[in-house]
């Protein structure tokens, strides 16, 4: 069964994700509000925190950063994130459990 936070899209994969910025090490941590929830090492500063979620999910996925794309939330810590490319839901599920 699919998590509440994934959804399989026409192009990709939409990861429904609630980000807390400033933490002490980027990871998972769980689950928020029916978003998985990303701690960032990065601050909310200049789209840092923005741009280290990307670079994170590229190399926790194994997917290049190109094909993950933020879609919202851009200055928001809910974010919508799609990935397309050959990398299946388990997959996903699987890299970023808790």
């Amino acid at each position: 069964m699919m998590p509440i936070w994934l959804k399989q899209t026409p192009t990709g994969i939409a990861l429904h994700l609630h980000c807390q910025p400033g933490a002490k090490l980027t990871k998972v941590v769980g689950l928020h509000d029916g978003c998985l929830k990303i701690s960032l090492q990065a601050p909310a500063l200049e789209n840092k925190a923005n741009e280290m979620l990307l670079a994170w999910l590229s190399k926790q996925l194994r997917v290049p950063q190109k094909q993950i794309q933020l879609l919202q939330g851009q200055n928001s810590h809910i974010k919508l994130v799609e990935i397309w490319g050959s990398i299946t839901p388990e997959q996903i599920i699987e890299a970023l459990s808790p």
